[in-house]
């Protein structure tokens, strides 16, 4: 093990990245009715916390598609392991997905309940605590390609409108125009 010393003395492990999975949170009932995909899933979301001291709880981002390469299974079973979290309360989104600029996608963002955010007095609000069958949390979903409204009428495309810089375009000639 490739060991570094701190200022403050005490050595700490270069290359190496932990987490720590907590067993009473394990032997909660929202724990137990996780199916195994959310179950892999929850350590990869808490490996993207960066600690008490750069603490970025409220800001984990992992794409479905990420998760799907880690897990080893579809990104539909990966985006189904993030709803299930959400619905148990154990992750909360707090951003949604978009396309930022020049149309590269951003992933949504989340909260783990389990950790203190950033400026909060107390620890996390361990929603799953309170979770009972049958009484599942909001799952916010993102929105579709073509978003519908609640009346069923239209919303605009998430995909950015960038103004066309481009020369106008020539005309080319057909060969009967050209041999007139």
């Amino acid at each position: 093990m490739n060991k570094k010393a701190h200022r403050n003395g005490r050595s700490k492990s270069v290359g190496e990245h932990w987490t720590k999975m907590l067993r009473h949170t394990m032997e909660e009932p929202a724990w137990r009715a996780l199916s195994s995909t959310a179950q892999a899933l929850y350590p990869w979301l808490k490996f993207e916390w960066r600690g008490p001291d750069a603490n970025n709880n409220g800001k984990i981002q992992l794409s479905v598609r990420q998760a799907a390469a880690k897990l080893g299974v579809s990104p539909d079973t990966a985006a189904e392991a993030f709803r299930d979290l959400q619905r148990k309360g154990f992750i909360v989104q707090t951003a949604p997905a978009c396309l930022g600029f020049e149309g590269a996608a951003k992933s949504p963002t989340y909260e783990l309940t389990e950790l203190k955010v950033p400026g909060a007095e107390k620890d996390g609000r361990k929603l799953y605590k309170t979770w009972q069958p049958g009484n599942d949390y909001q799952v916010q979903r993102s929105a579709a390609n073509n978003p519908r409204g609640r009346n069923g009428q239209d919303l605009q495309k998430t995909k950015p409108c960038h103004e066309n810089h481009d020369a106008p375009v020539m005309k080319t000639m057909t060969k009967r125009e050209a041999l007139s």
